[in-house]
């Protein structure tokens, strides 16, 4: 990254706030999509997605990695968990900003690097510095506290939560492109979604045909408003240090807690203040801890010397 000049800098950034700013405004699109269901929204979303990644993929013509993934049955097995992890992801999101639990949903988002530190210490035995403990301490309180709130834990926010996290962890082991990813897990979504659509039309529940052209363009833009910020967001991944994309994730939660409380105008009880008050409290945490330990890692590497190359080393001689 340090090769990476100020011009390439600025448009990692801007492609970065389009990004997660697109993640984080998206709670206004799908209200747009009823009477559609969830569940048919969620098809939509799924086989459209495909078609616009396929778009994509003939545009820039890179194919090569299909024909690999096919010849790895362990990494096509891993491609076929993220897809059914997200689809749970996308379902839940869906029917939580569509049913008034906006708020609930951004809750989850805020949790979910709290959840993928504590999965990675219990699944791929990492250590933990005492901050890192401590944020999780504070979140695990945050959960309680919301708990007690709502009267049940908060199952929106943890289902999101524990999905991306499983998600992210699922990507990590593939190691596979973004919209490579996402091309192949919407090819194994995209048979389950148009039978499902195919069923609802049979039994002329299908709102695709009965609400008008403008309705039958929405549920098509589902594909766009999917892949258009992934792509932004690996322009945003090449060009910008990991520290800065870290800080920009968490744009997206909170233009989502905004739209909760200022534009659906959901309820924010004292309890749930003081829930989302720890959830901040344990992500400031964090963040300064990165920061504070990615500062350091730059100052050790340029306190180490120059190793001498053969041209110096002639030159001396």
């Amino acid at each position: 990254m340090t090769g990476t000049s100020r011009g390439e800098r600025r448009m990692g950034l801007l492609n970065g706030f389009a990004a997660y700013g697109m993640w984080g405004l998206v709670p206004l699109f799908w209200p747009l999509l009823k009477p559609a269901g969830a569940i048919e929204i969620l098809a939509h979303r799924m086989a459209w997605s495909l078609v616009f990644v396929i778009g994509a993929l003939l545009f820039v013509r890179r194919w090569a990695w299909a024909g690999e993934l096919i010849r790895q049955p362990r990494r096509l097995a891993l491609i076929a968990v993220a897809a059914g992890v997200i689809t749970v992801n996308w379902g839940v999101y869906i029917w939580s900003v569509n049913t008034g639990h906006v708020v609930e949903a951004s809750l989850g988002y805020f949790i979910n690097p709290l959840v993928t530190i504590a999965m990675g210490v219990l699944l791929l035995k990492e250590r933990l510095r005492p901050v890192q403990w401590a944020a999780v301490g504070v979140g695990f309180a945050a959960v309680v506290v919301l708990t007690v709130g709502y009267g049940q834990p908060p199952w929106i926010s943890l289902i999101l939560a524990f999905s991306f996290a499983t998600y992210g962890l699922v990507k990590k082991k593939v190691n596979l492109g973004g919209i490579e990813s996402l091309a192949a897990e919407t090819a194994i979504q995209f048979l389950p979604a148009v039978a499902y659509l195919a069923w609802l039309s049979a039994q002329g529940q299908s709102t695709l045909t009965s609400e008008g052209p403008g309705h039958v363009a929405l549920l098509a833009a589902t594909g766009v408003v999917t892949a258009l910020p992934l792509v932004c967001f690996g322009a945003a991944a090449i060009r910008v240090p990991l520290s800065t994309l870290g800080l920009l994730q968490y744009l997206a939660p909170v233009f989502q807690f905004l739209l909760g409380v200022l534009y659906f105008h959901e309820a924010m009880p004292a309890e749930r203040w003081a829930g989302f008050a720890l959830v901040w409290l344990a992500l400031t945490l964090l963040t300064a801890d990165a920061w504070r330990s990615a500062r350091r890692s730059r100052v050790a590497a340029m306190s180490i010397p120059k190793a001498e190359t053969p041209a110096s080393a002639a030159v001396d001689a």
